[in-house]
């Protein structure tokens, strides 16, 4: 077994608002240097299981990213992840909003990496690190008040 990756931060924000982020606008924050197109027009994460995750480029191509498995606003979301690769290939990321005062614990666990090698873990890794300031910067700049 391939140790999953465990990621945790505090977001001076509720709960609420720190999924609201990740979810329904996750296309304000995504960077385009972690899509399939580049320039993608769209990011959208649907909300509920079952939901799509996916780009949309300029010319309406569509590009599948994963799919929604839990779906409990705004404690907890799960996820299938299989963004540039085959569906069969997915790994799963798990993230849960926890209320820390005023503001919220974030935690990630991405697991699954017998499906695809420890060398996609070890380029997740650091993809994760470049990405969620970004989702950071976001939580700050759309006020929740």
């Amino acid at each position: 077994m391939i140790e999953p990756l465990r990621i945790s931060f505090d977001v001076a924000c509720p709960a609420e608002h720190a999924f609201r982020v990740w979810t329904s606008r996750i296309g304000t924050w995504w960077p385009p240097d972690h899509t399939v197109s580049g320039r993608p027009a769209d990011v959208v994460l649907q909300s509920g299981v079952g939901g799509r995750i996916y780009e949309r480029a300029a010319d309406g191509t569509e590009h599948e990213w994963g799919e929604v498995t839990v779906w409990q606003p705004p404690a907890r979301l799960a996820y299938l992840w299989y963004l540039g690769r085959d569906r069969a290939d997915a790994t799963e990321v798990e993230i849960s909003f926890r209320p820390q005062g005023d503001s919220t614990r974030v935690d990630i666990e991405h697991r699954g990496w017998e499906r695809v090698g420890e060398q996609w873990r070890d380029r997740t890794r650091i993809g994760w690190q470049t990405l969620l300031p970004h989702y950071r910067k976001e939580i700050t700049h759309g006020r929740w008040h």
